[in-house]
C-alpha cells in the first residue's frame, strides 16, 4: 500500500497540511515537539480509527478549534486500485470514518484495509510495561489480517465487562444464571482468541528470531513464550472454578484478558537482564518482524506502511547500520521516518537508490527540504 498524499486540519499542533509523498522514503527532520510524531499519528489514525496515544478523540483537536479532519489517498500494490480514507470529528459529535465516501457500519470493518506497523520510543513499554501492552501487540497484528478476531475480542470484552459488573454488586448476590451466560460467552470467544494468538506466536517467533539475529549479528539468543489460562484446561471451567474469589475481589481473575507474552534474552527475562541497546534492538526487531509477517497476511494483499519514529537513540553504530540496511532493502515498501539528526537519514538514503522526500518540520508546519 502506498499513501500518495494526506490532508490534515486541526490535528494536534497541525493547523493545516497538504503533503504529497514519495513512494519509498519520506523523512521528517525537526526538533522534539515540532509535530513530526503528530504527522505519523495522523497516518496511524487512518489505519486504526484512533490515535496511538489516546482513544479520546476530542483530545486530538488543535487547541481552540472545534473539529479535526484527516484524509489520505492510497494506491494498492497492484498500481491501479485507489482508496480515499476520511476521518473527521466535530466537538460533541460522533466521529465520521469513510472509505471512498461510504460510511462504515462498524469501525472494526476498516481494520486491515491499510496495514501499518509503527516503531517508536514508546515500544519500550512492551518490555517494561504490564501484560496489557503485550496483549495489545498481539491484537494489533492479528486484527489486521483476521477481521473475525477483532469482532470476537469485542464480544469477549463486553462479556467480561458485564460479568465484572455483576461481581461488583454490593446490595445483593448476582444472579447465577446471568453470571453463567456471560461466562459462557467469555469462554466461547476467549478460546477462539487464544487459538489465534497461539497460532500467531508459533508462526511469528521464527520471523522475529531471524530479524533480531540480523540486527545483532547473532550476539544474543531471544525467545517468545505465550502464556494463557486456556492452557489450564477448558476456559469455562477455569473461569467458573474460582468464582467465589472473583466475587471477593470484584473482578474476573481468569480469562484471556490475563494472557501474556514472555520475552527472554539468553534464557533470562528481557525486562531484568536487557541493556538499553538490547531492549531497543528487541522491540525494533519485534516490529520489523511484524512487518514481514503482515506482508504475507494482510487482508487485501497489500504491503504495510512502515513508520519509524526516532528509533536510533541508544543504539550503537553497528546496530544502526544493520537496521538501515534492512529497511533500505526491496523487502520494505513505503517508509516514513522521523529524526532530529539529519545524519541518520542521510545514512539510510545512501543505502538505497529509491526516490525520497525530506520535510523540515517546525511548529506543525512542513516544508520540503532540499536534498
Amino acid at each position: 500500500m502506498i499513501l500518495l498524499n494526506i490532508s490534515i486540519l486541526n490535528y494536534k499542533n497541525i493547523s493545516e497540511a497538504k503533503l504529497d509523498f514519495s513512494k519509498k522514503f519520506n523523512c521528517f527532520i525537526g526538533n522534539n515537539g515540532e509535530g513530526k510524531t503528530n504527522l505519523l499519528d495522523a497516518i496511524y489514525y487512518l489505519s486504526f480509527c484512533h490515535s496511538m496515544f489516546s482513544n479520546i478523540d476530542s483530545l486530538l483537536m488543535k487547541h481552540n478549534t472545534d473539529f479535526f479532519m484527516i484524509q489520505g489517498e492510497y494506491l494498492h500494490d497492484d498500481g491501479e486500485t485507489e482508496e480515499v480514507i476520511y476521518a473527521g470529528m466535530k466537538r460533541g459529535v460522533k466521529k465520521m470514518f469513510k472509505r471512498n465516501n461510504k460510511n462504515y457500519k462498524r469501525l472494526s470493518e476498516h481494520i486491515g484495509i491499510v496495514p501499518l506497523i509503527i516503531v517508536s520510543p514508546d515500544d519500550a513499554s512492551l518490555i517494561s510495561g504490564g501484560s496489557e501492552e503485550r496483549r495489545r501487540l498481539l491484537d494489533i497484528v492479528i486484527s489486521q489480517y483476521d477481521n473475525n478476531y477483532i469482532n470476537s475480542l469485542n464480544r469477549y470484552n463486553k462479556a467480561l465487562q458485564q460479568r465484572n459488573a455483576l461481581l461488583k454488586m454490593e446490595d445483593a448476590e448476582p444472579d447465577p444464571t446471568l453470571l453463567s451466560l456471560w461466562e459462557e460467552e467469555m469462554a466461547r470467544e476467549g478460546e477462539y482468541i487464544y487459538e489465534q494468538r497461539n497460532k500467531f506466536v508459533e508462526a511469528f517467533t521464527p520471523v522475529f528470531n531471524r530479524v533480531y539475529q540480523s540486527i545483532s549479528d547473532g550476539k544474543e539468543k531471544v525467545t517468545l513464550s505465550y502464556t494463557s489460562h486456556c492452557q489450564r484446561g477448558p476456559l469455562l471451567e477455569v473461569i467458573q472454578r474460582d468464582r467465589h474469589k472473583d466475587r471477593a475481589v470484584g473482578h474476573s481473575l481468569h480469562g484471556i484478558h490475563r494472557d501474556d507474552l514472555e520475552m527472554l534474552i539468553d534464557g533470562y527475562p528481557m525486562k531484568r537482564e536487557g541493556s538499553q541497546g538490547q531492549t531497543k534492538t528487541y522491540v525494533i526487531s519485534l516490529k520489523l518482524a511484524q512487518f514481514d509477517f503482515l506482508c504475507n497476511k494482510s487482508a487485501e494483499g497489500n504491503t504495510p506502511l512502515l513508520l519509524l519514529d526516532d528509533i536510533f537513540d541508544k543504539l550503537d553504530a553497528h546496530r544502526v547500520q544493520r537496521i538501515v540496511q534492512l529497511v533500505s532493502s526491496n523487502s520494505y515498501g513505503q517508509i516514513f521516518i522521523t529524526d532530529t539528526n539529519r545524519d541518520h537519514l542521510d545514512q539510510i538514503l545512501s543505502h538505497s537508490n529509491a526516490e525520497y522526500k525530506i520535510f523540515h518540520v517546525e511548529q506543525g508546519e512542513f516544508t520540503v527540504h532540499s536534498a
